[in-house]
C-alpha cells in the first residue's frame, strides 16, 4: 500500500510552520491515541501514520529530504509498510516478521547455514515446549560499517570451538542472528528435549564520515560559497568508493542531493536505498584584502545593478 503524503496526513500545507505542524500532530494524536480507542485497529494505524509524519516533518533535515525526494528520501523504501525499511517484504525472499524500526531481526543459521528468518524471539511454542529446551545463550560480534552493508563472514567461539557465521547484507546495529541448537544442553530425562539456541548480537562500528538511517546512507560535504554560487563537481565518499556529484549553481547550504543505489540493500534482488548528501556552504572567516575588495564589488553590483 502506497504511503500518503505526510502533509496530507497531518492536514497542513507544504509551507506550514513548525508550530502548525506541532499543533496538527497533537490534535490528531489525541484523536487516534490507542488509550482513547482501545481495540480499534483503524485508529491504531492512523496513530502510527500520524506519528511517522510528525517524526519526519518536525526534523529540519528529514523534512528537507522529504520535500525534495518524497518518501524515498527519509526511509529508502517508499510504498512499504510503515516503519519497515524493507518495503513490507522480506529482504532475503523468505517468510518472517520484522520488529518495528528493525530493532531485532533473527536469522536462523541451523547447522551453520542460513535456513530461514525468524520474526519472534519468543516464538518457541508456549511454556510446555520451553521446558523441553535448553537455555538460550547470547553473545556479541562486532563488524565494520561497510560489512553491515554488504555482508561478511565472522568466526566466533562456541563451547571452545570456532564457528563461522554468515552476516547478511543490510544487517543493522543491534540486530541478532540465531544459531539453532548452539545454546544450553537439553534437559535430562525429558523425551524429545532439544538444546537451546545461541543469539549473536551484531554491533556495527561507526564510520568516520557516513551514518545510516534505515536503508539510507547520510553524509555531509562542505563547499566554498564561490563554488556554491558558480556550481562545481565534488567527489563524494560512498560505501562503493568515490562518486563524482554535480552541485548546480546557486546551491544553498543545507540542500540535500540523492545518489540512487548507493545506500543499504532492502530486497533480495539487491535493490538498495539512496545515499543522501547534504551540502554545507562554508563562509570564510579570514579574508585577504583582495578577497574583501572583490566581495565589496560584488555587494555593490548586487545592490545597485550592473549599470550602477
Amino acid at each position: 500500500m502506497a504511503k500518503r503524503d505526510y502533509y496530507e496526513v497531518l492536514g497542513v500545507s507544504k509551507n506550514a510552520s513548525d508550530d502548525e505542524i506541532k499543533k496538527a500532530y497533537r490534535k490528531l494524536a489525541i484523536k487516534y491515541h490507542p488509550d482513547k480507542n482501545p481495540g480499534d485497529k483503524e485508529a491504531e494505524e492512523k496513530f502510527k501514520e500520524v506519528s511517522e509524519a510528525h517524526e519526519v516533518l518536525s526534523d529540519k533535515q528529514k523534512r528537507a529530504r522529504y520535500d525534495q525526494f518524497g518518501h524515498a528520501g527519509v526511509n529508502g523504501a517508499a510504498g512499504g509498510a510503515y516503519g519497515n525499511p524493507f518495503g513490507g517484504g522480506n529482504p532475503f525472499g523468505q517468510g518472517g516478521n520484522f520488529n518495528f524500526n528493525g530493532q531485532e531481526f533473527h536469522f536462523d543459521f541451523g547447522g551453520g547455514g542460513l535456513d530461514d528468518i525468524l520474526g519472534n524471539l519468543f516464538g518457541f511454542g508456549g511454556a510446555s515446549r520451553r521446558q523441553r529446551r535448553g537455555a538460550d545463550y547470547r553473545t556479541q560480534v562486532t563488524i565494520d560499517f561497510k560489512d553491515a552493508i554488504f555482508g561478511t563472514t565472522k568466526s566466533i567461539n562456541v563451547e571452545g570451538k570456532s564457528l563461522k557465521i554468515k552476516v547478511p547484507a543490510g544487517i543493522d546495529d543491534g540486530m541478532s542472528i540465531r544459531l539453532k541448537g548452539r545454546g544450553g544442553p537439553a534437559p535430562e530425562n525429558v523425551p524429545g528435549a532439544e538444546k537451546g539456541d545461541l543469539y549473536v548480537v551484531v554491533r556495527v562500528k561507526p564510520h568516520k564520515t557516513l551514518t545510516r538511517e534505515g536503508t539510507l546512507i547520510l553524509s555531509e560535504e562542505k563547499i566554498s560559497m564561490v563554488d556554491a554560487a558558480l556550481g562545481c563537481e565534488i567527489d563524494v565518499e560512498t560505501v562503493d568508493g568515490p562518486v563524482t556529484m554535480k552541485v548546480p549553481a546557486g546551491t544553498q547550504s543545507g540542500t540535500p542531493f540523492k545518489l540512487s543505489g548507493h545506500g543499504v540493500p532492502f530486497r533480495a534482488d539487491g535493490d538498495r536505498g539512496p545515499h543522501i548528501v547534504t551540502i554545507i556552504v562554508e563562509t570564510p572567516k579570514n579574508l585577504s584584502r583582495k578577497q574583501r575588495e572583490l566581495l565589496e564589488q560584488f555587494k555593490n553590483v548586487k545592490k545597485h545593478g550592473i549599470f550602477g
